[in-house]
């Protein structure tokens, strides 16, 4: 079953077209990696699958539901964890988790938050003050209140920018559990991360999907040695 499909998706500001007509659909508990250079349209893309933005025209299904219909339907069963990491910086790591239960008015709250704290390994940070802690603790608390709702699928925009190798790794081993349980739908500036984690891979390159596949499907189709050759290869239209 589809969890997101997109038909003729265009969105225009203005004068400029930054996503021009894209057809995509992803695959109920698949983990997506949509990729692109900075202007590429993919942002603007998942502003638009979240719900944030609505589209110039074209046509939006989440789990069968349409996007301009059933909006609110729809936001109560996806979450979004945005690369500036949404945490209020004078709460203790509990007291945002507590926060947003009670914004999403979660009806057993102390058992999903205990749920996650166990999920991320919390327990050692929950007392601490969220501007405290590092940047890698920051973006699990992060996606671990994108969770509170349980939402069937999840937005994570640039997860691990900035992070340090071993705290990437160790996100990368949360973001994996997530796998065929959750649908994921990830951005990242990263090839590695994208190969290591992602089911397949869409290709955004100005306002078009120019290409999706798994990472070994791409760097066959381009018969480049390494994914970031097949990425650049798709993204240029071969032109470097």
């Amino acid at each position: 079953m589809l969890a997101i499909r997109t038909n003729k998706l265009i969105k225009k500001f203005k004068d400029k077209t930054a996503v021009n007509g894209i057809d995509l659909s992803i695959e109920k508990g698949e983990l997506f990696a949509l990729l692109g250079v900075n202007g590429a349209g993919k942002t603007t893309t998942i502003k638009m699958l979240s719900g944030l933005i609505m589209p110039t025209s074209g046509e939006i299904v989440i789990n069968g539901m349409d996007m301009k219909k059933d909006v609110f339907k729809i936001k109560e069963i996806i979450n979004v964890s945005p690369q500036e990491t949404a945490i209020a910086p004078n709460l203790t790591v509990k007291e945002n988790l507590e926060f947003m239960a009670g914004v999403y008015q979660i009806k057993d709250k102390e058992k999903k938050i205990n749920e996650l704290v166990s999920q991320f390994k919390l327990d050692e940070v929950l007392k601490k003050r969220a501007k405290t802690l590092s940047g890698g603790w920051q973006r699990k608390v992060s996606i671990a209140i994108g969770l509170i709702n349980d939402p069937e699928i999840l937005f994570l925009d640039e997860p691990t920018l900035g992070l340090d190798v071993i705290a990437r790794k160790e996100l990368w081993k949360v973001i994996t559990e997530l796998k065929g349980k959750k649908t994921v739908i990830l951005t990242t500036h990263y090839m590695e991360e994208a190969e290591s984690l992602s089911d397949r891979i869409g290709i955004m390159a100005n306002g078009d999907l120019v290409d999706v596949g798994t990472a070994a499907e791409l760097i066959e189709k381009t018969g480049a040695k390494t994914f970031e050759d097949a990425f650049v290869t798709i993204a240029t239209g071969g032109e470097l």
